[in-house]
């Protein structure tokens, strides 16, 4: 995976969220399939993109990813919403809910 492709997913899809983890980070693990199955279920047009921080840590560093696990949610290749560490799933999907529905209805 490279910067580059990633930089032309956000540009080239409606919406995109990126979610940055590492293979120590117990939330991480925790986390992944609660965020995966809330946008996969309510948020169908969002293209999900999982990055592991160990492995890239110069996209990490590019999207300026400090901790994991991160989040980052673009509309129109804008950045939206940024989430790290303590990560809501009720917060995320309520906030990320508000703008689904502004840009897609």
């Amino acid at each position: 995976m490279k910067r580059e492709e990633i930089q032309n997913k956000i540009e080239q899809n409606d919406a995109v969220l990126l979610y940055f983890s590492g293979k120590n980070c117990a939330v991480c693990k925790a986390l992944q399939p609660k965020i995966h199955d809330l946008f996969t279920e309510n948020f169908p047009k969002i293209e999900q993109i999982y990055i592991s921080a160990d492995i890239y840590p110069e996209i990490a560093a590019y999207f300026s990813i400090f901790t994991v696990p991160s989040l980052l949610v673009y509309f129109e290749g804008k950045e939206t919403k940024r989430e790290s560490r303590n990560i809501s799933v009720d917060q995320l999907a309520q906030k990320t809910k508000r703008l689904y529905e502004l840009y897609f209805d």
